[in-house]
C-alpha cells in the first residue's frame, strides 16, 4: 500500500490501496476438483453431489434397457451357439451381437415412449421418473446399434444378415408397428431368425430345419402377448392399441397357451424318429407351465409372463436334447 501524504488543504489523503501483486496473493485455495478448464479465469467444480452423477447414469441405463428380456434372450442364444457346435470365439461374437442388439431395442423403446409416459406420469422407467435425459438414451441406443453391426457380420453375412433382420423388426416394433395390429410380426420375425443366425455362421451356413423356424416364430407371438399382457390398461389409456390390446385382457389370458404349447409340440415332434421319453415329459410340462400362467395370470398378470419365460426356456432346453437345430433336416 502506498503511503499517505498531504495535499495543499492540509488534509491527510488515503488513496485507494493497490491491488496486491502476484507474490503477494495467498497461495492457500480452496480445494476444487477440475473437469474442464472453459477459459483463463474460468474452472468447471465438481461438488461431491455431482460426482455421483455418473454412477446415477449408469443405473438409470441399466434400468432403461429392459434388462430382463435381455438377459433371457441372450443367455438363450448363447447356449444355442454353444450346443450348436460354435468355436468359443464365434460363440463370443454370437452373443456379443445379441447382447448390443438387445441393449438398442431396450433403449430405442424407452426413448421413443419416453413423451408419452411423461405426460401420462407412467412410474417406473428411468426417462419418465427423470432420472435420465431421452438424448442420452437415444444416444446410447445408436451407439449400440453401431456395436452390433460389425458384431452381427463377424459371424458371416449371411449370419448377419439375419441379426440384423431381427433387429430391424425389433426397431419397426418400438418405432411404428406396437400401436397397430400387425405388433406380433416383430417378434414372429425376430425369434424365428435367432436360430438362423446361430447355424447361418456354422460352417458350409446351414438353415433350420423348418420346424425350428416355425417354432422360434410361434415363440416371439407368445412371448409378445405375456409381455403385454400386464400393461395393457395402462396403453390403452395412453392410446398403443397394438394386437394383444385390442384382443384385451381376459382374451390374451386364454389365448396365450396356444402359441406356446404349439411351438413345444413341433420341437418335441418335429425331428426325425419317435419323440422319446424327455421329448413327451417337456411337452407335458411346457402344456402344464403354460395354463397355470393364464390361471395365475388372472390374479397377477405378470405370472403370464413368467410362464412364458419358462416355457421359453424349456423348449431351448427341448431343442437342444433332440439334437440340435436340426441343420439340414426338412
Amino acid at each position: 500500500m502506498r503511503l499517505p501524504y498531504v495535499g495543499r488543504s492540509g488534509w491527510t489523503q488515503q488513496p485507494f490501496p493497490a491491488p496486491p501483486t502476484r507474490h503477494q496473493r495467498s497461495p492457500v485455495r480452496p480445494f476444487r476438483i477440475v473437469t474442464r478448464r472453459a477459459g483463463p479465469y474460468d474452472r468447471r467444480v465438481v461438488t461431491p453431489e455431482q460426482s455421483t452423477i455418473p454412477a446415477r447414469k449408469v443405473s438409470a441405463l441399466a434400468g432403461s434397457c429392459h434388462p430382463g428380456p435381455l438377459v433371457v434372450v441372450t443367455a438363450l442364444t448363447a447356449a444355442l451357439a454353444v450346443t450348436a457346435g460354435q468355436e468359443p470365439g464365434r460363440c463370443l461374437l454370437t452373443t456379443g451381437a445379441v447382447l448390443t442388439g438387445q441393449l438398442s431395442i431396450g433403449w430405442c423403446n424407452d426413448a421413443f415412449d419416453a413423451r408419452r409416459d411423461i405426460a401420462t406420469g407412467r412410474r417406473g422407467k428411468p426417462v419418465a421418473d427423470g432420472a435420465i435425459e431421452v438424448r442420452e438414451v437415444w444416444t446410447a441406443a445408436w451407439a449400440a446399434l453401431a456395436l452390433c453391426v460389425p458384431l452381427s457380420f463377424a459371424n458371416g453375412w449371411a449370419a448377419g444378415a439375419a441379426h440384423l433382420t431381427a433387429v430391424a423388426a425389433a426397431w419397426a416394433y418400438d418405432l411404428r408397428l406396437k400401436a397397430t395390429r400387425w405388433s406380433w410380426a416383430p417378434y414372429a420375425v425376430s425369434f424365428a431368425a435367432l436360430p438362423a443366425f446361430v447355424t447361418l455362421g456354422l460352417p458350409g451356413r446351414p438353415w433350420p430345419a423348418w420346424w425350428v423356424l416355425a417354432a422360434g416364430a410361434l415363440l416371439g407371438v407368445g412371448a409378445h402377448l405375456g409381455n403385454v399382457l400386464p400393461d395393457i390398461r395402462g396403453d390403452l389409456a395412453t392410446g398403443v392399441r397394438g394386437w394383444p390390446q385390442r384382443l384385451g385382457p381376459d382374451r390374451v389370458r386364454l389365448l396365450l397357451p396356444v402359441p406356446l404349447v404349439t411351438a413345444s409340440a413341433l420341437l418335441a415332434l418335429g425331428p426325425a424318429g419317435q419323440p422319446g421319453t424327455r421329448q413327451l415329459a417337456a411337452l407335458a410340462g411346457a402344456g402344464l407351465i403354460a395354463v397355470a400362467g393364464t390361471v395365475l395370470g388372472r390374479r397377477r398378470e405378470r405370472a403370464a409372463f413368467a410362464a412364458a419365460v419358462a416355457v421359453a426356456v424349456l423348449d431351448v432346453a427341448l431343442l437342444l436334447s433332440g439334437g440340435g437345430l436340426g441343420t439340414g433336416a426338412s
